[in-house]
């Protein structure tokens, strides 16, 4: 397989100073190499390196399998140093930290609780502790000049049967930092109809719903977390392109390339056009095997065919760590790519501000103080 790597753009342009919104970005897969290893030592963990650099190489080659399960596998360590208060706090104010770095504006944070209460802490402490880390976070960005907004959305683990229970955590902290609520873990074989009491829990309490989906399984579980879920928005949901036909004719012109023909399935009618948004990672894509039918490399990436056809694409990178990259690096990786400019950036963002668990009027604002910022870039 080609690996993904995140490739310089147009030097004209700083795609890091752009004013960015990330959507599907996992709080155990963003650690920095550095924090594991102290966070490690101090809990008796063993890692496969104790050398920052050498350890972050370990992460990329090990999820660079394209497989998901070999993917997750990588999860143990950072999850393994994150059961305590103070490793919780750390490793959440340290990703806000690196978000703002990196030009993130608004950013909602998933991570599954129940995967973090093996030394005593309770789920409501957890969650507890990993909003004091994001408001750490927040107000050092503040005081280093940066602005950022960020939410948690709860996961459960959907081979586990604890989601009723993590949906109730969620609501419960729903004023106290949590936006939203997710299933993760293993798709295949875990449809969200298994869990439909409690997505219809989470609609009885409007507390809203994204779901992993059409990412290592297709079109059926893209239905299902429409149905079951009630997903208003798809983790992934690049496997949406499944349903998607292109035929290419030739236009009688021998100069020019031949016009590609799209028709589109029942499902991928459905979600382009209640623009239910797509929570696309184009490396993580790559290095799972999630775009594998179409092809290894980024340029057979099917991001290109949703955002040309109006599906409400959204820009994310998914986990940091594993994947090596930045929301910068791969908005810079699809410029190249697809010789996209400043306005697809700024629709693909926009895209990203509308799907935002956030209220009408907090997202007209969003949506403002974004617009200004590429305003700003464009001179």
């Amino acid at each position: 397989m080609t690996e993904p790597t995140n490739l310089p753009a147009s030097p004209s342009l700083d795609v890091r100073s752009l004013p960015k919104v990330s959507l599907h970005d996992h709080l155990d897969g963003g650690l920095r190499p550095a924090t594991i290893i102290e966070l490690a030592a101090a809990v008796g963990h063993t890692l496969p390196s104790t050398d920052p650099a050498a350890l972050g190489e370990w992460f990329r080659d090990s999820a660079d399998s394209g497989s998901l399960e070999r993917y997750l596998e990588t999860f143990d360590h950072t999850i393994a140093v994150m059961q305590t208060r103070e490793g919780l706090v750390r490793v959440a104010r340290e990703f806000v930290e690196d978000l703002a770095a990196d030009g993130v504006v608004y950013a909602e944070v998933r991570w599954a609780p129940e995967q973090h209460v093996q030394a005593g802490l309770s789920l409501d402490e957890a969650v507890e502790a990993v909003q004091a880390g994001i408001e750490e976070g927040v107000a050092n960005a503040e005081a280093a000049g940066s602005f950022i907004q960020v939410g948690q959305l709860i996961s459960a683990m959907r081979h586990a049967d604890r989601a009723m229970e993590i949906a109730e955590l969620a609501v419960r902290h729903r004023d106290s930092g949590a936006v939203g609520f997710d299933i993760a873990g293993p798709e295949d074989g875990f449809l969200p109809s298994r869990f439909k009491d409690a997505f219809t829990y989470l609609a009885e309490n409007q507390f809203p719903a994204t779901v992993h989906a059409g990412e290592a399984a297709g079109i059926e579980s893209i239905v299902d977390a429409l149905v079951h879920g009630r997903a208003l928005r798809l983790g992934h949901g690049v496997r949406i392109a499944e349903d998607i036909d292109v035929e290419f004719e030739d236009n009688g012109a021998p100069d020019e390339p031949e016009v590609g023909i799209v028709s589109m399935g029942r499902v991928a009618n459905w979600v382009r056009d209640r623009g239910i948004a797509l929570e696309v990672c184009p490396s993580s894509n790559l290095q799972t095997g999630a775009v594998a039918s179409f092809g290894e490399d980024i340029e057979t990436h099917p991001i290109d065919l949703l955002y040309q056809t109006g599906f409400a694409v959204t820009v994310n990178t998914d986990n940091r760590l594993m994947s090596s990259v930045t929301l910068t690096g791969e908005f810079e990786l699809l410029m190249d790519t697809f010789d996209y400019d400043l306005d697809d950036v700024l629709e693909l963002t926009m895209n990203a501000v509308n799907a935002a668990f956030l209220p009408l009027d907090e997202r007209a604002a969003l949506s403002a103080y974004v617009t200004e910022g590429f305003n700003r870039a464009r001179g």
